[in-house]
Formats: structure tokens, sequence, C-alpha cells
């Protein structure tokens, strides 16, 4: 079981907003009030992440719905662990997480996303990252254009 970054809640939370605007101003849709209970009680109890096997339905199905738009995997086309290393140059994952990615859940895809762009390291983010925005459309993996 992996752990929801508190950066991926809040990145959901703007996704729904501008997907779903308040028509009054001080109204939020749904998924919005969903995402805020679990990002207000992240931030009570001084978490980071949310055990996403424990997160309430609703608020999980709005976290899900905003991850259907990201990016599924970091790989720009240049995957060194096909040669022997143990991190890809390109994308910066490991070899064990370039092979199990296609059974990864939503968020363990979403703890190696956060790790890489912690570490800014991979030629994604640096040599190759005109690249990076083409093959998945965003100029950073948190961005959730």
């Amino acid at each position: 079981m992996a752990g929801i970054h508190i950066t991926d809640i809040e990145a959901a939370i703007n996704w729904w907003r501008a997907k779903k605007p308040s028509p009054d101003g001080v109204s939020a849709c749904a998924e919005v009030r969903a995402l805020a209970t679990v990002y207000a009680l992240m931030v009570y109890y001084r978490e980071s992440e949310c055990d996403e096997d424990s997160m309430p339905a609703v608020a999980k199905d709005a976290w899900l719905g905003w991850y259907e738009s990201t990016p599924d995997a970091p790989c720009i086309a240049i995957c060194s662990t096909s040669q022997g290393d143990e991190i890809c140059k390109g994308c910066g994952r490991t070899f064990d997480e370039v092979q199990n990615w296609p059974v990864m859940t939503p968020a363990e895809k979403r703890v190696t996303w956060h790790r890489i762009s912690i570490e800014a390291t991979a030629w994604r983010f640096n040599r190759y990252a005109e690249r990076a925005r083409e093959s998945t459309g965003v100029d950073h993996p948190q961005d959730p254009r």
C-alpha cells in the first residue's frame, strides 16, 4: 500500500476547482469537499501522506479522477535500465519500478513520480525536458494539465 502525498491532494483539489468552478464563489463541488476533508485532516495531524486504502471512497474517487488526467509514465523513451543501469538516466525510475510499472497502483506510481520530481536528476528534468513535455504534455509531473 502506498501513501498519497499531500501535494497530489492539493493538485487534485485545484484540478477539480478548475473543472467544476463554484457557481457562487463560496460553495465547492462534492469532489473538492471530499478531498478538502482529507487535506484538512492531513494538515491537522501534520501528515505528508495519506494511506490510499483507508482514504474515504468519495475522496479516493475524486483523487483518481484527477490522476487520470496526469501522464501515466515518466518515460521519455531513453531507457538506460535496458542497458543494465539500476536507475534509468532518462526517467529516474529504478529497474524494479520500470519492470513493475504496469502492475503498480496509481498511488504507487505517484510515489515514484514524487521521488523523481524531488530528485530532478533524470534527463527528463534537464537535458531532455523539452522531449518530456512533448511526450507527456506537461512541464512538470506535479502539473495536472
